[in-house]
């Protein structure tokens, strides 16, 4: 299986905080799942913590490479820019990534690198990753956390886009 390309200043281990969320699921392909990762209008349709979505620079609302967007997440505004943007291909996987920050001071500055790969898998399977360094005392306070927001409510992303893509097909 393939994973996730890391900027050098973003690689897992290296940062404050770090979480990955997986899922395998059989009947669905990543050509059914792209359309509602890639085009902004859909996330809070099935994800509650995506809203207020914006795009600077005159693109969207579906993402493309170099894409300068802002959304709000986990209570931060959070300004980004695509800078991984590979559409779906016969026998290769799609990837999304983003470097997103929250303007501050050094004590509410953050720094993330979300990064997207969805692969179809032998068997009909299909396999999403999605992977989230950060950098910053926020991301540290986070990492404290318990239960992890981070970690939940990147599996609540994950469960809303599966679930989205199979009410799709109804």
């Amino acid at each position: 299986m393939h994973t996730i390309h890391w900027p050098a200043d973003y690689l897992p281990g290296t940062t404050e905080n770090f979480v990955s969320n997986e899922v395998i699921v059989a009947d669905l392909s990543v050509a059914e799942v792209w359309p509602l990762l890639n085009d902004t209008r859909a996330w809070p349709t099935y994800y509650a913590n995506a809203s207020n979505i914006h795009f600077h620079d005159g693109s969207g609302p579906e993402l493309s490479s170099g894409a300068r967007f802002r959304f709000t997440t986990f209570g931060f505004p959070v300004e980004g820019q695509v800078n991984e943007h590979v559409a779906p291909v016969e026998g290769q996987p799609a990837r999304l990534a983003w470097h997103g920050w929250v303007e501050g001071d050094e004590t509410s500055r953050l720094d993330v690198h979300h990064a997207w790969l969805l692969e179809d898998l032998p068997g009909g399977r299909l396999r999403i990753l999605t992977q989230e360094t950060q950098k910053g005392r926020p991301a540290a306070e986070l990492a404290r956390t318990r239960p992890n927001p981070m970690l939940n409510g990147h599996q609540a992303w994950l469960d809303g886009l599966i679930d989205a893509a199979r009410a799709r097909r109804r």
